[in-house]
């Protein structure tokens, strides 16, 4: 920077710059919360159908969300704006000051353009009386002392000034349409984000250089800045395609079974680089538009550890999805790169799956965890579990899923094809306890029904459930309780709310029962369709009791058929888990009470996102707004997953744990008929709906054993029984 300019520069402009942004901010702001609290909450709200279903909602959804976006990006400009504004204005009144000081000192300061400028001395007559000459000396050092704090002040100003142009530039180039949501206080934090990045890109392009504490070091930086968008971005670029996937594979062969705090180290590491190059890939910057074109194009390439003895090492396919099992890649990213290898995957032909990618590569261990990484479906299949909207696309196939479904036969990615398809189908990313479930789209109901389709093959189909798929065959049946219960109780179809776009498209019943008879011999699932069958009773009762207008009928035609629907299903699932115990086939009473515990936790959070539900929630235990109901809805489901949590005795259960056995059918029916009257009960009291008690209970108890009969006759006829 000029020494002039910095003297004599008009600051003022930027001053009415940082003036109009956070006007501008403040404006951004209102409308924020204008689009989220009218915008999209009515749409969340309304009963969409037909294209407004797919496209409106949609439109909407993102409308909001770049508000928001829009919101956050002006701030953090506003914010580096007035920093660096505060800045200059500082160092320009530091430069005056020593200027002046100067001139106290008979000294001239001269600009003498692009960025060099001069101190002298002015000539004083006693200097010329002094025979010693020492005048004249120490009135160098104090030119030079002058010269140097003039020198430190324009530097100064230099690296603020062009700091903040930088991480402008690269804030802007974050999204090439609409804003980015990158947020940050002051110019400082977002240089400093910008300069760690350089410096760990750096050290990353030589890998063998970096001991154990160098790896700690850049472990502990990238994770402080993993979610950082201009860190990531930057890392990513600088350290371009080729060298990403060389670096991990240095890493990988370096520290090769490592164990104790190095593993340790190693683990951490390849999450920190994970959530890194997922928060890298929404960018829209022309180099990281680069950076993801050539990690797809080097899905093939041969990767060598510099030191590997053996001239094959690990496909580039195989090291970038060793890096998707955390964090949240962007869609457009996970589609191109989804659509490559899952036609590699499928070959020509029919192909061994596992063969393709194993063969070869008997040494290789990208994965310092579960697994090694050689099957690359793994990691992108966890990678899709945690964007819900790629793994939508990533199966709206028939062709794609069927494939993949088979291929669990002989590989062992059944668990992560598992969470991907639940992603799929429910709209919610693994391990997002907070966001609420949207309304299932017409086309996650078709994958939905496809899925369920397969398992309900006569031939096999049932052996997928045991391939490390139960569980979330059983999270994803919770997560469709009102289609589900729909299909299976079309002739009171009204009495079961759904908010799902196309609810009758989810099959054919007989394909329904045999899913959920297949599910039911696998302890976790088993427990998956228990809990979700007991939420969505506990809303569905709380729902229509809080707001009678929901059906045009008697309450008790609503109360019977909510009764005979939970003996129906859990009808199901008992008389199959006694069927597979009767063939030799079951896992066993203590593994499923065990799946019960360990998934009650986790059922509780499907109270507070809305998963089989009929409504958009807000908060477990007490209570959850209900766009269908028009009341508080939650607190009956919370409760009903408290009981079968705590396994709670209830009077009439024969003194055993609600649930808390399958080997005896008359306790299991005796356990859902204490569950649904209770919730019953929970309602009623809750929105003081006064009812006789005796003749209301004795009516749900007629309704679930007729449920619970009728199960073991659908089932009969729909698969072979024992």
């Amino acid at each position: 920077m000029d020494l002039d300019a910095l003297r004599h520069g008009d600051l003022s402009k930027l001053g009415e710059a940082v003036t109009d942004w956070q006007q501008m901010t403040k404006k951004l702001a209102d409308l924020q919360k204008d689009a989220e609290t009218n915008l999209k909450a009515k749409a969340d709200a309304a009963r969409w159908a037909g294209v407004n279903a797919t496209v409106s909602r949609e439109f909407i959804t993102k409308t909001a969300a770049e508000f928001a976006d829009a919101h956050t990006q002006a701030d953090s400009i506003a914010k580096i704006l007035s920093d660096t504004h505060g800045e200059l204005i500082s160092f320009r009144t530091q430069l005056t000051a020593a200027i002046t000081r100067g001139a106290q000192q008979h000294l001239s300061v001269i600009d003498t353009g692009e960025g060099t400028f001069t101190v002298t001395g002015n000539t004083r007559p006693d200097w010329a009386s002094d025979p010693s000459g020492k005048s004249g000396a120490t009135d160098q050092k104090v030119v030079d002392a002058l010269r140097d704090e003039i020198q430190g002040i324009l530097t100064k100003a230099t690296q603020s000034d062009n700091s903040a142009a930088t991480v402008l530039r690269l804030l802007v180039d974050q999204a090439k349409y609409g804003f980015t949501d990158a947020s940050y206080a002051d110019r400082d934090s977002a240089a400093k984000a910008v300069a760690a990045a350089e410096k760990l890109a750096k050290m990353a392009k030589n890998p063998a250089d970096m001991s154990l504490d160098d790896i700690k070091s850049f472990n502990r930086t990238m994770d402080t800045y993993n979610g950082d968008p201009l860190f990531a971005e930057q890392f990513a670029t600088r350290l371009g395609p080729k060298g990403t996937l060389q670096f991990w594979t240095e890493m990988t062969s370096a520290h090769a079974g490592a164990r104790g705090s190095e593993l340790d180290t190693m683990k951490s590491l390849q999450n920190n680089l994970s959530l890194t190059l997922a928060s890298a890939s929404f960018s829209d910057s022309e180099a990281m538009q680069d950076w993801k074109k050539g990690v797809i194009a080097e899905r093939n390439t041969n990767f060598r550890a510099a030191d590997s003895f053996s001239p094959i090492g690990a496909l580039g396919s195989q090291v970038i999805s060793s890096l998707m099992r955390e964090g949240q890649y962007d869609t457009e990213f996970l589609d191109d790169y989804r659509k490559k290898v899952f036609k590699a995957d499928k070959g020509p032909g029919e192909s061994n799956t596992d063969a393709l990618w194993v063969k070869g590569y008997d040494a290789l261990d990208l994965v310092f965890g579960d697994g090694n990484g050689r099957d690359p479906l793994e990691g992108l299949f966890e990678g899709l579990s945690h964007n819900p909207e790629a793994a939508t696309h990533a199966f709206e196939s028939k062709s794609d899923l069927d494939h993949m479904l088979g291929t669990t036969v002989y590989t062992d990615r059944g668990e992560s094809l598992g969470h991907a398809l639940e992603a799929a189908v429910t709209g919610v990313a693994a391990g997002d306890t907070t966001s609420p479930a949207p309304p299932h789209s017409a086309a996650q109901v078709e994958i939905m029904a496809n899925i369920m389709n397969a398992v309900a093959q006569p031939d096999d189909g049932a052996r997928l459930v045991t391939k490390g798929l139960g569980d979330s065959f059983g999270n994803m049946a919770a997560s469709y309780m009102p289609e589900i219960s729909q299909k299976l109780g079309a002739e009171s179809g009204a009495v079961f709310l759904s908010n799902s776009e196309n609810p009758a498209e989810l099959g054919e019943v007989r394909d329904v029962v045999r899913f959920l008879s297949a599910v039911s011999a696998d302890p976790a699932g088993r427990a998956g369709i228990i809990y979700g069958e007991s939420i969505y009773t506990g809303n569905l009762l709380e729902a229509h009791l809080s707001n009678p207008s929901l059906f045009d009928g008697p309450r008790s035609q609503v109360l019977e058929d909510i009764g005979r629907n939970a003996g129906l299903i859990e009808g199901i699932v008992g008389h199959s888990a006694a069927d597979t115990e009767v063939s030799g086939a079951t896992k066993g009473e203590k593994e499923y009470n065990d799946a019960l515990k360990a998934k009650g936790d986790f059922a509780k959070t499907w109270v507070s996102i809305g998963l089989a539900n009929i409504s958009v929630p807000v908060a477990y235990g007490g209570a959850a707004m209900g766009a269908v109901g028009g009341g508080m809805l939650g607190a009956v489901a919370g409760s009903a997953v408290d009981r079968l949590l705590e396994g709670q005795e209830l009077h009439g259960a024969k003194d055993q744990a609600l649930y808390e056995s399958s080997k005896d059918l008359y306790d299991m029916r005796e356990s859902v008929n204490q569950q649904a009257q209770q919730s019953t009960q929970d309602a009623l009291d809750r929105h003081d709906v006064k009812l006789p008690k005796d003749g209301t209970a004795d009516l749900v108890r007629n309704a679930v054993n007729q449920g619970w009969d009728d199960a073991s006759e659908l089932l009969s006829r729909t698969k072979e029984r024992p």
